[in-house]
């Protein structure tokens, strides 16, 4: 599985700007810990929903250049999900077969750290950060 740094992740946020089309999806699988912020254009998945949601996604996601998964602090719940969604593209691939109109190169990369390491970093950056809320954040 590859990583992606909170600086990298916040320098192609910033460098790409408002795009209505950024050539990247971030996507937040925290379940109820999503409350007091989170990064701006995220997709909010809860865990519980990613099985189910999984097809669709990768469906929608199929032309992004990378895709970043994440939870609060990537441990587990964010590399579990990024690995479900490279499977889940692969299986696309499969399904296209060698004539299929096949899929552009995708990174597909967990954010190091997590939410828990990007807040500490950019928590009060409204730029990078939505509904921050630090008292939540300060004991994690």
């Amino acid at each position: 599985m590859r990583y992606i740094s909170a600086e990298s992740l916040a320098g192609k946020i910033l460098a790409e700007g408002l795009s209505s089309d950024p050539s990247y999806a971030i996507i937040d699988v925290r379940d109820g810990d999503y409350i007091g912020g989170h990064i701006k254009g995220c997709i909010n998945i809860p865990t519980l929903q990613l099985d189910l949601r999984m097809p669709r996604l990768v469906e929608e996601l199929k032309h992004k250049r990378m895709v970043v998964f994440h939870c609060a602090l990537s441990q587990q719940r964010g590399p579990t999900a990024a690995m479900k969604y490279s499977q889940g593209r692969e299986a696309l691939l499969k399904k296209q077969g060698p004539e299929g109109p096949g899929l552009p190169d995708q990174e597909v990369v967990v954010l190091q750290g997590g939410f828990s390491g990007w807040q500490k970093v950019y928590g009060n950056d409204v730029r990078l950060t939505e509904g921050y809320v630090k008292a939540i954040w300060d004991n994690f």
